[in-house]
């Protein structure tokens, strides 16, 4: 290498230094920028082919080096729709290009951000501080399946009602109940209105209003719930337990029941108040459930107060219903739910640890109306930067895997810039050493160059 050469190289090193430079003053400007991912940069020696014995220091050139893999601290916002990523992975945005009749046209291809300080906007969408809006599946909120891609929106601000068609229940039922009567079983009612069943009956029996009294005393609370109808009518549903045999060796039961719920008003004595459900259950000697089989049980046309819930299941499990002994005589209630609500308007929205979007109404439930879109890479480090925090897909960093896959989303909160300002600060004493050694070098040559000319002269 001459000093021409020397020259050369020196202004490759002030261009390198440059460039680096370049990279940590944007580093440090957005050290407080959400979801930044800072660059560094790589220097490479670029070398001449020599011989072995004539090889020399060459020039070097500068690249620019991601760090889409390392993550940033994470800070809570109170903004109930912000959300941080923990773990790999990039949110799937799109950018908005113009508006047409009112309604915002959207990019064809996605970008991928870590960027999660997401909110509503005016059209119900959520857009981040940079304007990218977060993509997903859509839910019904009614059942949960999805109802298209793209852009989430939280349509509509009111959740319809649902009917009751499911009941969780889980009891223990008294081997021994204590009835106001007295007497341990049902057996016919006064009047020989017999409503007892020892298997399953096409029609289920009412007990008559005129026999309500003796039913009542000779039978067990079982518990009360709120129920709804299809038009998201609340009504009480009332249920009683009546032990109608006790235990029989020869079968090897030790008990058989029938239950009951409340029918609907009387309005004359031969109005039904309260209806068997239609099936008896029955126990063995170690109190647990023998009959039905199977773990739940179809109660057809429940009707309560002349509000019709139509067709329920009674969900009881595996061992959900035993009978075993109680001081007290009183059915235990373990579990007691159901899956209806009245219609509700939306009160607020949370995000959940898998990515769900969740509202909570004002009926007090509380359901799934979008799943975010997360994608991840196998080289995220490859991706190429656009402005706003957003990420491209390049053929070196493969195409977008969907899914978590072990992370988490964390709500209410954001990532954090991860940019270390102290470490850029000591690049940057580095940086300017190294770019003043540059320039001397080339002060160097430079008189040197001045010297040959005078040997000419």
């Amino acid at each position: 290498m001459d000093v021409f050469g020397a020259l050369q190289t020196s202004v490759s090193g002030l261009k390198a230094q440059a460039f680096s430079l370049e990279n940590i003053s944007g580093n440090i400007a957005n050290s407080q920028t959400v979801g930044y991912k800072r660059i560094d940069t790589d220097f490479v020696d670029m070398l001449t082919e020599r011989p072995t014995k004539q090889q020399a220091a060459g020039g070097v050139a500068a690249f620019s080096q991601l760090t889409n893999n390392l993550q940033g601290g994470v800070a809570s916002t109170g903004v109930a729709t912000n959300m941080a990523l923990s773990g790999d992975g990039f949110f799937t945005v799109q950018t908005k290009g113009s508006d047409a009749g009112g309604s915002p046209v959207f990019s064809a291809n996605n970008l991928y951000t870590r960027r999660g300080d997401f909110a509503v906007d005016r059209d119900g969408y959520l857009v981040n501080g940079a304007g990218a809006y977060l993509t997903g599946q859509s839910l019904d909120p009614a059942t949960g399946v999805s109802t298209g891609s793209g852009p989430i929106k939280i349509a509509g601000t009111s959740l319809p009602a649902k009917a009751t068609t499911s009941i969780s229940y889980a009891a223990n039922l008294p081997s021994t109940p204590a009835t106001a009567s007295g007497s341990a079983l049902l057996g016919t009612l006064p009047g020989g209105d017999a409503r007892v069943l020892s298997g399953t009956a096409a029609t289920a029996p009412s007990v008559a209003a005129s026999d309500t009294a003796a039913f009542v005393k000779s039978s067990v609370a079982g518990g009360e719930l709120t129920a709804y109808s299809g038009t998201g009518s609340p009504v009480s549903l009332q249920m009683r337990w009546a032990k109608v045999a006790d235990a029989d060796a020869t079968a090897g039961t030790s008990g058989t029941w029938n239950l009951f719920y409340a029918d609907q008003t009387a309005t004359g004595t031969s109005a039904g108040t309260w209806k068997n459900v239609g099936t008896a259950f029955t126990f063995n000697g170690s109190g647990q459930l023998t009959a039905p089989t199977g773990t739940s049980l179809s109660i057809p046309d429940v009707t309560v107060n002349g509000t019709k819930l139509g067709a329920v299941a009674l969900d009881f499990g595996t061992g959900g219903l035993t009978q075993y002994g109680s001081a007290a005589g009183e059915v235990t209630t373990n579990t007691l739910q159901q899956n209806g609500y009245a219609a509700g308007t939306l009160n607020s929205l949370a995000v959940t640890s898998d990515g769900k979007l969740t509202g909570t109404y004002s009926n007090g439930n509380s359901v799934a109306l979008a799943q975010v879109g997360v994608a991840r890479f196998n080289a995220p480090n490859s991706l190429k930067a656009v402005s706003g925090g957003n990420y491209a897909e390049t053929a070196e960093s493969g195409g977008p895997l969907a899914g978590l896959a072990g992370g988490t989303i964390i709500g209410g909160n954001v990532e954090q810039s991860n940019t270390d300002t102290a470490g850029e600060f000591s690049k940057l004493i580095v940086t300017q050493q190294a770019y003043s050694a540059n320039t001397r070098v080339m002060s160097t040559a430079q008189q040197m160059m001045s010297d040959l000319i005078n040997v000419i002269r």
